[in-house]
């Protein structure tokens, strides 16, 4: 899957948003098959895994991109959503290798993650099935630089082109180049926590 999603971002050349991405990333060689030993069998079980990292909070977002050559607007819901680099600004995301969406964005060399609110939790559940049309009914504008679809009534919005793609185990590491965002200046956001959707209660100021 990898190897898939480098050939999208190499066959998009130097046209359109893609010239933004930079240089082409070659994938890693891959390792040649054989039986897994006992003593190289994960030392934390998948379900321990899940149940344990669900006690960490997050954020929810939908990331999207206009995919021209596959059929227009594409998107998934994504929790593993941070900044990454002030100085360029970047930020950062995750896709699993077996995601049918990752490809379609990659061919757009860009993308647009969608902050959600509270009351959208119905939009995030919409993004998250395989298979279905996910814009359908959903109202969207193009994003100013990139074109990507920006979701109506998001409280915030991060506008960026495809900068590099990493592996991480069974997902991809995406980083993006920020080209223009903006924010709402009330709402709170859509919080993801041991697998329910919930909110703030109070909110205090963090200093760094």
């Amino acid at each position: 899957m990898a190897a898939t999603a480098v050939r999208y971002l190499r066959s998009t050349g130097t046209g359109g948003t893609a010239a933004a991405a930079g240089p082409p990333y070659d994938a890693p060689p891959r390792p040649a098959l054989r039986a897994v030993g006992e003593g190289e069998r994960p030392p934390v079980a998948p379900a321990e895994f899940r149940r344990v990292l669900g006690h960490f909070a997050s954020g929810v977002t939908v990331v999207t991109a206009q995919d021209q050559a596959g059929g227009g607007p594409a998107g998934f819901a994504c929790q593993s959503f941070a900044s990454l680099s002030l100085d360029p600004p970047m930020v950062v995301f995750t896709v699993a290798r077996t995601s049918a969406t990752w490809p379609r964005i990659a061919r757009a060399g860009a993308f647009c993650v969608n902050v959600l609110g509270t009351h959208q939790d119905a939009l995030c559940r919409a993004f998250a099935v395989s298979g279905a049309d996910k814009f359908a009914g959903v109202a969207h504008t193009p994003a100013p630089v990139t074109g990507s679809p920006r979701l109506a009534s998001v409280p915030a919005w991060i506008d960026c082109t495809i900068s590099a793609v990493h592996t991480g185990g069974d997902h991809l590491i995406v980083v993006g180049r920020v080209e223009a965002l903006d924010a709402a200046e009330d709402g709170d956001p859509l919080l993801f926590h041991r697998g329910r959707f919930g909110r703030f209660k109070c909110f205090e100021r963090f200093e760094a």
